[in-house]
């Protein structure tokens, strides 16, 4: 089920849908029809093409009503159904929405001009537009987007309309008017920006007129100025007049590159206007792939129930505990078989044992790919090689019930080292249509872990006895959003993280201002990670395709300038070689955790090389 609206958008980065009207000319409508009253007349259109941006990723629909009010719809005869279309308009939406999607009731500019300037009195302007919002409000839409709008003043008097009906969340979106050199006429972003946040809007946005790179700059100005959530749904660029026809010749990978632009740049929804289509959204949606899902059980971090059994020391749990803060350790990832046989895997553990590295640690299921076990490749590890193990163990796959007899029986196999994360969402991996659980996120699953570690199951209750588990967390110190990276951190280790492994870093300064921004938290050992870049196209599928990775720009053009593959190859090593040197130096920094590019142990070696 889906949370509050206002909730999730503090949680993750939302996709929204791309254009209506475009999408309804294209499907054969003509423009002498109104597209909003065909809620009524066509509903099985309008709602396939809720359907299809759903299934292209979108976690936030628009209805079908951006010009639903009275005064546009007294041009067709239509004045009089005002209600009827929007609340046609939000059911059509919330029942391809389902239980997760999020529905925003679409309210656009009324199409005449208001007092001083025109004929309409603000009074009436407001009283439309509270009608109109009503009809969505009764038929149940999570938030509201008021968008389109080139004035000021007529959305302030929306603004003003929609809290005068409901407290529901809204979007207020302005379309900024550009000149001939692409600069932003009237009214700043900027301006505009602290305005509308003056009037309480707890998301402020910009859409249409502009494509995605006047969009992005428009996002970085409002950016600079308010820390309030915003909003970006740009054009398919530019339209152009073709043989008659009004075209958007934005490609999907074009849109898909912006909506990650756009979030780094600040923007907390992404999604198109005019002229995007759902496979445009669905290339957004892959560039969005960090998006982290929300658990569904809200788990408040408290102290464990007092225990009659002592909890095991850190240092008694495991070979690797025992050395946490007394050596410099490193732990190599390997990536689980796809298939049935472990031979190769164990050799390379074995390879890593023989050469000095401390662990080795299994992800479980990354990017949403099915392989082998972890927890079952870990015993196998552990029995033939000997070397420490440390089990990936994310919250996707299970619910409560089957986490709680997994961690039981890790403890059983002596697998203690336990690194608990969320998971990447199903949608990313080789099966879309799994269902992702996400009973309890990473910090909620600490949470648990350690109940277990102080004599108690998941529910609270006393099992006579305790597990030795060594719990760890991750982080990732270039965070688009750090704020919120920095308070889930703060919030893993209260709930009972003991070590932490950090998603690969490239520029030391970026890890030295996570780690002063982390200063109050109690102190972990902090693994730093590591993983060099085998070539300039692994680094560009890094940054744009690998959740939660951001290559900087100095590092890229380093790579850039690496004239052939094996001197790309030997400028990664060099600039992983420097990023651990320079972390080793911070005294918070206690190991590594370096990734093998594509499997290379050699490559491993190199970098340890400065250790």
């Amino acid at each position: 089920m889906r949370r509050p609206f206002r909730e999730a958008i503090k949680e993750r980065i939302l996709l929204a849908d791309g254009a209506m009207g475009t999408q309804i000319y294209e499907r054969g409508v003509f423009i002498n029809r109104n597209f909003d009253e065909l809620n009524l007349a066509m509903p099985e259109l309008i709602r396939q093409i809720h359907a299809d941006y759903i299934n292209a990723g979108a976690d936030l629909i628009e209805t079908n009503t951006f010009r639903a009010n009275r005064i546009a719809l007294a041009a067709y005869g239509l004045e009089g159904k005002v209600r009827a279309i929007n609340e046609a308009g939000a059911r059509l939406a919330r029942a391809a929405a389902g239980d997760e999607v999020y529905v925003a009731g679409s309210v656009g500019p009324l199409g005449v001009t208001i007092e001083p300037l025109g004929r309409l009195a603000r009074d009436e302007a407001k009283a439309a537009f509270a009608e109109q919002i009503a009809g969505l409000v009764t038929a149940g839409v999570d938030c509201l987007i008021l968008e389109t709008f080139l004035s000021l003043d007529e959305l302030e008097i929306a603004y003003g309309a929609a809290r005068s009906v409901t407290d529901v969340p809204i979007i207020a979106s302005v379309a900024f008017r550009l000149d001939n050199e692409g600069e932003v006429i009237g009214v700043s972003p900027a301006e505009a920006a602290r305005r509308i946040a003056g009037w309480g809007a707890e998301i402020v946005g910009t859409n249409c007129v502009q494509g995605p790179e006047a969009t992005l700059r428009v996002i970085q100005a409002m950016r600079a100025v308010s820390d309030v959530k915003l909003c970006a749904m740009p054009n398919a660029g530019l339209p152009q007049v073709v043989e008659g026809r009004t075209l958007y010749m934005a490609t999907p990978e074009y849109m898909g590159e912006y909506a990650r632009r756009l979030v780094q740049g600040g923007a907390n929804i992404v999604g198109g206007c005019c002229g995007t289509n759902p496979a445009e959204i669905a290339e957004m949606r892959k560039f969005l792939r960090a998006v982290s899902p929300s658990p569904r059980v809200q788990v408040e971090v408290t102290a464990p129930p007092p225990s009659e059994i002592a909890p095991i020391p850190i240092d008694r749990k495991s070979a690797f505990g025992a050395n946490l803060g007394k050596k410099f350790q490193v732990s190599v990832e390997i990536e689980p078989p796809r298939g049935f046989d472990p031979q190769k895997t164990i050799a390379g553990a074995r390879f890593l044992h023989e050469h000095g590295v401390d662990a080795v640690n299994i992800a479980d299921g990354a990017r949403a790919v099915a392989r082998m076990s972890p927890m079952a490749l870990a015993k196998l590890i552990k029995d033939d090689v000997g070397i420490e193990t440390v089990i990936h163990y994310c919250c996707r796959d299970r619910n409560l019930l089957g986490m709680q007899m997994d961690l039981i029986g890790a403890n059983a196999l002596g697998l203690r080292n336990i690194l608990i994360i969320t998971g990447d969402p199903p949608k990313m991996g080789n099966f879309p249509h799994a269902t992702g659980v996400f009973d309890v996120d990473a910090i909620g699953l600490l949470h648990f872990a350690r109940m277990l570690n102080h004599g108690h199951d998941l529910g609270g209750r006393p099992m006579g006895e305790v597990a030795s588990l060594l719990l760890g967390c991750g982080c990732n110190p270039g965070a688009i959003n750090l704020d919120l990276e920095v308070e889930r951190y703060r919030k893993k280790v209260a709930a009972g993280a003991e070590f932490v492994f950090s998603q690969p870093v490239y520029d030391p300064e970026m890890l030295e201002a996570f780690v002063q921004r982390t200063a109050d938290v109690p102190v972990i050992p902090f693994f730093v990670g590591v993983l060099p870049l085998a070539s300039l196209k692994n680094a560009e599928f890094l940054h744009n395709e690998v959740p939660g990775m951001q290559i900087p720009q100095p590092i890229m053009e380093r790579m850039r300038t690496a004239s052939t593959k094996e001197a790309q190859r030997k400028e990664g090593i060099r600039i992983a070689q420097e990023a651990l040197a320079a972390a080793r130096k911070l005294p918070r920094i206690q190991g590594a955790y370096i990734f093998p590019p594509f499997g290379s142990y050699e490559a491993v070696l190199e970098v340890m090389e400065v250790l």
